[in-house]
Order: structure tokens, then C-alpha cells, then sequence
């Protein structure tokens, strides 16, 4: 029998992740936008697992913004926010900011730089679905 929900609005969980240049997709070293959309999965994954103890499902993005690049060398800061609970389903907003951003040159290759300010790169609504409450047995 898995535990009662704990999903409240306001509860974060956030992520961060280097983007290798294994990962850039145009020129530029730019990152495709389905990156982002991938990391919100990731975020999500965790959320439902914090809240509800199971991976639950996606079953819906809603404004999706691409906002600024992401790049490869980019250290990226994703987080995920409950903004609403019902039954089974959850709302979350979620965002990806640049907080960190390769700056190689020929003379430094591996240089790169924490930003001052993070760019918020992505934003997104999403809905995932959780399992129902698992009734008691008599």
C-alpha cells in the first residue's frame, strides 16, 4: 500500500546539469529545444516519486517558451513547482536558467564563466497524472 499523497502547492524540486557538447545540435554549439522539455521530465520524475511514491505519467505541456539559448558548456539550473493538486493529477511550472556558460577561446579551451544574472533559457506548464490512492483493505 503506498503512502498518502504529500504534493502541496509551492513544493520545488530543482536540478542541475552540465549539457556536454556531445548534445549540440546546431551551430553555435545550440542545444535543440526538446532538451529542455527532457530535463522537465526529469524533474517531474522526481517530484511525483517526493510526493506521491510512484514516476506517475506526463499528460500535458501548455505554454512552452523558448526564450534564450542553450548551448553546450551551459550549466543549467531546472526547477519544477507544484502550482496545483487535484486527485490525481498535478500542475508544476517549470523553468530552465543558464547559470553557468562555457567561454572557450584558442588560448583557454576549457574556460567558461558562473554568470552574474541567470538567463531563463525555457518556460513551461506542464500536467502529470499519479496513480489513485490505494484504498485500505479490511
Amino acid at each position: 500500500m503506498s503512502a498518502p499523497s504529500t504534493a502541496q502547492v509551492g513544493t520545488r524540486v530543482v536540478h542541475r546539469r552540465y549539457v556536454p557538447y556531445s548534445h549540440a545540435h546546431y551551430a553555435g554549439n545550440l542545444v535543440d529545444g526538446a532538451y529542455s522539455l527532457g530535463l522537465f521530465g526529469d524533474v517531474a520524475t522526481e517530484m511525483c516519486i517526493l510526493t506521491d511514491g510512484d514516476e506517475g505519467l506526463f499528460a500535458s505541456y501548455s505554454d512552452v517558451q523558448f526564450k534564450q539559448p542553450v548551448r553546450a558548456g551551459d550549466v543549467l539550473e531546472i526547477v519544477c513547482e507544484i502550482t496545483r493538486v487535484g486527485t490525481r493529477s498535478r500542475t508544476m511550472d517549470f523553468t530552465v536558467h543558464v547559470v553557468a556558460r562555457g567561454a572557450a577561446s584558442e588560448a583557454d579551451p576549457g574556460a567558461a564563466a558562473m554568470l552574474d544574472e541567470p538567463i531563463l533559457a525555457t518556460s513551461a506548464t506542464g500536467v502529470v497524472v499519479v496513480p489513485p490512492p490505494s484504498s485500505p483493505s479490511g
